[in-house]
């Protein structure tokens, strides 16, 4: 006698949680080295999925999205296009950008920026690299080149956002901050600096060198990598 549709359901149920916990060992003893992409996608969808088999949701996302990070960091919005997202699985997905984001932060905060630089940058890409609008953030620096503050001060569009450098070089005042690291985003990709981004760097370290305020360095953040205005020579 062929099964019945009750015990189908019981042998796939079976199976999914066999694949699940097979999966959450190997995750425990091997780390992220230890699984794919997809899989990873898998173990954050576990949570908010608790029955169905996720596998074909999670190679769906990460086909739509490039990777586990980008998907992680999408709008929920366009995580909604994706048949089988739900609200639940949105919420997943900002709690680990956001567990991400606080431990990346804490790598820099009250540290010496100079030489924690590669965290620094690791921060800067996961907190801006995939945002769909541009974003200008200040990293404000006490006289020791401690990292004291890290603020966004404008978003803007998807190519422009208003910078004003008397309210930058008020704010460094406000904090006794005696240097600054300019950081923007390019939601295109390509972190090449445009001819205003140029011109906007000379006019904010113009209006900070009178009052003792340095920029050190002004970094464009893309998908596609990021580029240091001082390594340029733009600074």
């Amino acid at each position: 006698m062929g099964e019945t549709g009750e015990e189908s359901g019981k042998a796939a149920r079976h199976h999914n949680d066999g694949h699940r916990q097979r999966l959450r060992e190997r995750f425990r003893k091997a780390g992220i080295d230890g699984v794919a992409d997809y899989e990873l996608m898998e173990l954050v969808l576990f949570r908010a999925i608790p029955r169905r088999d996720v596998k074909p949701l999670a190679k769906d996302i990460i086909s739509r999205f490039g990777s586990f990070a980008a998907a992680i960091a999408a709008e929920p919005a366009r995580l909604l296009e994706v048949k089988g997202v739900s609200e639940a699985v949105i919420t997943e997905f900002k709690i680990v950008q956001a567990a991400s984001l606080q431990l990346a932060q804490a790598k820099v905060m009250k540290k010496p920026a100079i030489a924690s630089w590669s965290a620094l940058l690791d921060y800067c890409r996961a907190s801006m690299a995939y945002g769909t609008t541009e974003q200008f953030r200040i990293l404000f620096l006490d006289r020791k080149n401690i990292l004291i503050a890290d603020e966004i001060q404008q978003k803007g569009t998807v190519d422009h956002t208003p910078v004003y450098p008397r309210e930058i070089v008020k704010r460094a005042l406000e904090l006794s901050a005696s240097a600054l690291i300019l950081v923007h985003n390019h939601p295109s990709g390509d972190p090449t600096p445009s001819q205003s981004d140029i011109d906007m760097t000379k006019k904010i370290a113009e209006t900070a060198k009178p009052l003792g305020i340095s920029v050190h360095d002004h970094l464009v953040i893309g998908k596609d990598g990021h580029v240091s205005f001082k390594s340029l020579g733009l600074l």
